[in-house]
């Protein structure tokens, strides 16, 4: 089966990179999972998919990684994605509360993670978002880095 690292990655089944990555599927079904429960969790927390699959495409964006970036947006679009939804995708700074504040938290812990320190989450408290919450936007922050770095190494390696 081919899963969102394949595709982010331009793999299919016929190349050999595509069957060396199932010498440890477990690592496959397990990044697969991940990303599952990230973009589209059983409880939600508040984070709808919409939001999700907005903060997922800007991470890809800052990360530049075009073709996760089409991913994210083409799943946006099958949604019901607002204006501001689609601004907050698209990189867009001025947006209300909270979602300027996940904005700047999302483009800090992505562009300077080792930067992040305690006062960075008390901001996302004072905006308004629970524990939960917060947890839910560090697990999704993580994953969609994670997964444009695994794209990225892949392609190299397909290069060489």
């Amino acid at each position: 089966m081919t899963d969102a690292i394949d595709k982010a990655a331009g793999l299919s089944p016929e190349d050999a990179l595509y069957a060396t990555r199932r010498f440890r599927p477990e690592f496959v079904d397990g990044a697969e999972l991940c990303r599952l429960s990230v973009l589209k969790p059983a409880n939600d927390q508040g984070l709808v998919a919409d939001l999700r699959l907005a903060l997922a495409q800007r991470i890809a964006a800052l990360n530049a990684d075009h073709a996760l970036v089409q991913d994210y947006a083409a799943q946006l679009a099958q949604g019901q994605p607002t204006p501001t939804v689609l601004a907050l995708a698209a990189g867009e700074t001025r947006l209300a509360e909270p979602l300027a504040t996940l904005a700047r938290h999302v483009d800090f812990v992505t562009l300077t993670p080792a930067s992040a320190e305690a006062g960075d989450i008390r901001r996302l408290e004072a905006a308004g978002l629970t524990s939960p919450q917060i947890v839910a936007l560090s697990e999704l922050i993580a994953f969609v880095n994670f997964q444009t770095k695994v794209a990225a190494g892949l392609r190299l390696m397909e290069l060489s």
